[in-house]
């Protein structure tokens, strides 16, 4: 089942992807319908809601606010190895997104005022369906709802400001979340082996499987468990293999114009284009 969070004609809802088309759910969000339970989110795809016109719908992201966002830095072996820190990590590295950085497929990244170090990161999301504390790795992928895409679009000079890294994962409007949640059930357990790969102006610039990953999908949710407890509708942001604009000679960071595209074998293309924030500034007076 793949569902689509969505914003049409100045209302907000959720609609099931067909092959007939866009299926309106009504003004549901995914939040809800995970915090109601596994029965819940089963029970859409019986569901024979009116078709959306696609033309017209503009994507959310999947979750406009998940309760928490746990992004995983260096999670695949080549990525760890390009980077200032060059060792695969014994212990994932755990950063926090935030949801005012969020946008939806087809929106603009914003390549900010301040910064002109703006890199792309695709990535495999993990969205948690059932709650848990210390569970075990075995348990692991029956708390996992489904899946999705994410570009960890960073702002490298403010990344290394300082040892923490949140504030250059944190910008406004530098989130890309999409366009599909699809269910555990269509994809190879934990997403396993799947192709991903990300592009740049048509360029492919990232490219590995998830079959890299140092910590699978259970182990991440099996990990981070121990520290807190996960709650339908988090997410766990996996990492993103190597390619990386600021480890590359000249780097090659994103630009105003640019098209940037995630894509995932079985979850789909998310695709965005990038401006600058004056631009857009310009563009709303």
């Amino acid at each position: 089942m793949r569902l689509v969070s969505y914003a049409l004609d100045g209302r907000t809802g959720l609609a099931l992807r067909t092959p007939d088309g866009l299926r309106d759910l009504g003004p549901r969000s995914l939040e809800d319908i995970l915090a109601a339970g596994p029965e819940a989110l089963a029970a859409l795809a019986a569901t024979d809601g009116p078709l959306l016109d696609a033309a017209a719908v503009a994507y959310r992201p999947v979750l406009a606010r998940p309760g928490k966002i746990l992004c995983i830095g260096l999670n695949y072996v080549d990525h760890a190895a390009e980077s200032p820190y060059l060792k695969v990590p014994d212990y994932p590295a755990v950063f926090p997104r935030f949801s005012s950085s969020l946008i939806g497929h087809g929106a603009p990244i914003i390549r900010p005022t301040l910064s002109r170090d703006l890199d792309f990161e695709g990535e495999v999301a993990v969205i948690l369906g059932r709650p848990g504390r210390h569970i075990a790795k075995a348990d692991a992928l029956a708390h996992v709802a489904g899946y999705s895409i994410f570009n960890d679009a960073s702002l490298r000079d403010y990344q290394f400001k300082s040892a923490q890294w949140t504030v250059g994962k944190n910008f406004d409007a530098t989130g890309p979340f999409g366009p599909d949640f699809v269910t555990a059930d269509e994809l190879p357990p934990g997403a396993h082996g799947l192709r991903i790969e990300t592009r740049l102006n048509g360029t492919v610039v990232q490219g590995a499987s998830t079959a890299d990953m140092c910590f699978d999908v259970a182990a991440l949710v099996s990990i981070v468990s121990e520290a807190m407890t996960l709650e339908a509708g988090d997410v766990i942001m996996t990492g993103t293999p190597a390619g990386v604009g600021f480890a590359r000679k000249p780097p090659l960071y994103m630009r105003d114009g640019d098209i940037c595209e995630v894509e995932v074998e079985g979850l789909g293309i998310l695709r965005n284009p990038v401006h600058d924030e004056v631009a857009c500034l310009h563009a709303a007076a």
